[in-house]
């Protein structure tokens, strides 16, 4: 069945127009915000005003098993009433997120905190165990795991049993 599956699947992303979308796993479990961010880099810059804080020189951040690295990343909190909340995350130079076993690459990645949506664009790539998918842009919900990769679509399905 498992390889039924696999063929079908390649059969469809072989037939598949460039903006077809592909759906996707990561992760595998459910995302929880609530778990503490921690952020290392070589640099920070805070503006109070702009509720912006811009990290900088090999960031890396981690909440829970969710892990960023790239080159640069900009924090955005919600500047209305006392509370400043994460409001978006944008990373650039080189992002690769990573959790449990999966992993993703790409140019620039967007994660929207309200709707814990994950953009990455720019020559994407996701490892998943043996199979690989790479596009022009990916996004996942990370409260499912449930995602697509569109643009000019490519994958190697691992094999099986």
């Amino acid at each position: 069945m498992y390889r039924f599956c696999a063929l079908l699947a390649l059969i469809l992303l072989v037939a598949a127009p460039a903006s077809a979308q592909v759906e996707i796993g990561f992760g595998g479990v459910s995302y929880d915000n609530r778990q503490p961010v921690e952020v290392t880099s070589d640099s920070l810059t805070l503006d109070q005003s702009t509720g912006e804080a811009v990290f900088t020189g090999n960031v890396i951040v981690i909440q829970g098993d969710l892990r960023m690295a790239a080159g640069n990343v900009r924090v955005l909190y919600a500047t209305e009433g006392a509370n400043q909340d994460i409001r978006e995350v944008i990373a650039t130079g080189g992002v690769l997120v990573t959790r449990g076993s999966d992993a993703a690459e790409g140019s620039q990645a967007r994660f929207d905190v309200a709707s814990a949506l994950l953009t990455l664009t720019g020559n994407v790539l996701v490892t998943q165990g043996p199979t690989a998918i790479a596009g022009d842009r990916m996004s996942v919900d990370m409260r499912t795991g449930n995602g697509s990769v569109d643009g000019r679509v490519r994958t190697v399905l691992g094999g099986g049993d």
